[in-house]
């Protein structure tokens, strides 16, 4: 009879066990191949498996689709466990003992219910169907909700802006697990005070030696979350010199970041390089990393460090997101609009793969759907000023300036006044006529605060300009190169030289520009047009001086994407998820 395997006399184990101990040994190949056609003798034959032995088949096979990553297949196979479960729990109700001995010791071992929806709620989110993993954690009590549970709901609520659900969430894993560093971050970055959250943490630290830093590490992530990146850098500086959290990674990531949205980029490379040394495994951060590198002009450096990043994992958004940049700043825009899709559905939460398709598609004169990108950015990232610098260029661009003007003014009430959000409303208020002192006022201001910050400085340069002030240019311009170098600031005094005649030191001011970004085709043209004619006409003056802006990428849209073609028909990548 081909039951008899399937029932062993004595002490010997069923099949079902046989599945389970392969199943705990992470034989998951040989638990598929089994327990499908376990699966397939019980759908022939009803009464070859008892209810619970069913369920156990149908969990084990579950979970080697889940190891294989076919999450839609292993859905459904959970389900089908689910509802054996459900039929079990009911013929247990009625009868509680089959009058086989080994059912009592089976049914402790019973594959846990909340344990299979935890699977199902990972399925679902590898789905991207963040609803449905929601639903199926939320029908879980709370009382009956682990740690890993809790952190999964909080996560997905905070995804989903249901913000004060995320709030409870991450505080009942703080709850179970005190030291859990990341649900902290999580509190943190729903505006859960700093004080709060340290309060949830003091007795763990007083009670365990050599925790003392916690509470300092709390209070300078509490910092970044304000957008305080002073005080976080200075925190941060200050547990990074302690001897025991030296060369931690982990501080140093998050130094190079603050010092990349305080505007100073020089530091922030500085950082991530230390980082990377540390370990050159290093992905979290190289995204932007790799953007700085762009900006600056070291494409070369960019190409080889996206393929560091792909040799490491093609899986995370960040290797994408560098080759993006490289292609970006080639101004291979078709390109970099793939890539940074690509990067999005990776990971959807991707602040630097938003900023690099919305920047891809403004490019491209696709400017609606670049807005919906850094709104979703600036949704993401609320403390970063470059999330909002991509959707006021968008407003500028579409002569939106009074939708650029109330959002240039929000970032500068929400975030404080400081260089960066003082020059940002400056930008804005040099494209309206009637502005123009004011964008001065906003300007000195800023360079008062920071006389390094680039930006301020160009945009000053932009303002002197047009009013013809060339001296008092080139003044400004040496005194901000006095301590840095920097490729368009190079270029804009070997404008500010021509137009009042040092064509030779001009030409050294374009070379330097040349040397610093070999890509620059604003100086390339300023110096061909300086050797082509000894002395320029005002007209070349006038043309040359007029647009002070690094980018310039907008005059060269059309013709300039040999590329286009090949990536028209990955359209399929455009749209995000």
């Amino acid at each position: 009879a081909p039951s008899r395997p399937l029932r062993p006399a004595g002490g010997s184990m069923s099949v079902v066990e046989h599945v389970r101990e392969m199943a705990a040994a992470g034989l998951h190949s040989n638990v598929r191949l089994l327990s499908g056609l376990l699966l397939t003798m019980s759908g022939n034959n009803p009464e070859l498996f008892s209810p619970s032995q069913k369920y156990q088949l149908l969990v084990y096979h579950a979970d080697s689709l889940f190891h294989d990553k076919e999450y839609r297949n292993a859905v459904s196979k959970y389900t089908m466990a689910l509802q054996q479960k459900k039929a079990l729990s009911k013929t247990s109700k009625v009868r509680p003992s089959t009058g086989n001995a080994a059912s009592t010791p089976q049914s402790q071992c019973l594959p846990s219910e909340i344990e299979v929806k935890y699977k199902m709620a990972e399925c679902y989110t590898m789905l991207k169907q963040d609803k449905d993993a929601i639903a199926i954690l939320d029908g879980i009590p709370s009382r009956q909700r682990t740690p890993k549970i809790n952190m999964m709901l909080a996560n997905l609520y905070k995804k989903a802006g249901q913000e004060r659900s995320s709030v409870t969430s991450y505080k009942e894993v703080l709850r179970q697990c005190p030291l859990a560093l990341d649900a902290i971050l999580g509190l943190l970055s729903l505006s859960v005070k700093g004080a709060e959250v340290a309060s949830m943490t003091i007795n763990i630290i007083q009670s365990i030696p050599n925790l003392d830093w916690l509470s300092v590490w709390i209070k300078a992530y509490a910092f970044v979350h304000t957008g305080d990146n002073t005080r976080a850098i200075n925190t941060i500086c200050s547990l990074e010199k302690k001897s025991l959290l030296r060369d931690n990674v982990d501080l140093l990531g998050s130094l190079a970041d603050l010092y990349f949205r305080a505007g100073d980029n020089k530091n922030s490379i500085l950082k991530f390089e230390q980082a990377q040394m540390l370990d050159p495994y290093l992905i979290k951060g190289m995204d932007v990393y790799g953007y700085l590198l762009a900006r600056e002009g070291r494409l070369e450096d960019v190409e080889n460090l996206g393929c560091r990043l792909f040799n490491i994992s093609d899986q995370h958004a960040e290797p994408w997101v560098v080759s993006g940049c490289h292609s970006f700043y080639s101004k291979r825009y078709s390109r970099a609009l793939y890539l940074g899709a690509k990067a999005i559905q990776l990971n959807s939460n991707s602040v630097q793969a938003l900023l690099l398709k919305g920047a891809a598609l403004r490019n491209m004169g696709r400017v609606q759907e670049a807005i919906i990108h850094f709104r979703e950015a600036i949704r993401l990232a609320p403390c970063r000023l470059d999330c909002y610098e991509g959707l006021i260029e968008c407003y500028l661009a579409s002569n939106s300036i009074r939708e650029a003007m109330v959002m240039a003014n929000n970032v500068y009430k929400t975030l404080g006044a400081n260089a960066q959000t003082l020059t940002l409303l400056a930008t804005v208020c040099l494209e309206d006529p009637v502005t123009q002192e004011k964008a001065k006022t906003l300007l000195d201001k800023a360079l008062t605060q920071r006389p390094d910050y680039i930006k301020a400085v160009v945009k000053k340069a932009e303002l002197l300009s047009r009013e013809q002030k060339y001296e008092d240019g080139i003044a400004l311009l040496r005194n901000a190169l006095a301590n840095q170098s920097d490729c368009v600031l190079h270029r804009i005094l070997g404008d500010f030289l021509v137009a009042v005649n040092e064509y030779q030191e001009a030409m050294d001011q374009y070379s330097i520009a040349l040397s610093l970004d070999p890509n620059d085709q604003k100086s390339l043209e300023g110096l061909q047009k300086m050797e082509k004619e000894e002395s320029p006409t005002d007209a070349t003056q006038e043309e040359d001086v007029d647009d002070m802006e690094g980018s310039g990428e907008e005059g060269d849209l059309e013709g300039s994407d040999s590329e286009a073609a090949q990536w028209a028909d990955q359209e399929q990548w455009f749209g995000m998820q």
